[in-house]
């Protein structure tokens, strides 16, 4: 494997796990983001907490699915 291709690997690794600590944080403390910024965007009905869920959920599947890929070709090049 290239080198800069192992970089991406861990800079997709990376991005998965803080994505996915995101999403737990954001299902089990829903309003962290709230305390953290002092910001209520959406005035307390937690309507924004699941967009962030949704969100978090989501790029932890992109960021899995591209460590996934990039092994694989890896894998097969060898």
């Amino acid at each position: 494997m290239k080198r800069v291709s192992v970089n991406l690997l861990w800079i997709e690794v990376a991005l998965a796990i803080i994505s996915a600590a995101c999403f737990a944080a954001t299902l089990i403390w829903p309003h962290w983001i709230e305390d953290l910024t002092g910001l209520e965007p959406d005035g307390g009905d937690g309507s924004t907490e699941w967009g962030w869920a949704i969100g978090f959920g989501l790029a932890t599947i992109l960021f899995a699915v591209a460590v996934r890929r990039r092994l694989k070709r890896a894998s097969s090049v060898t």
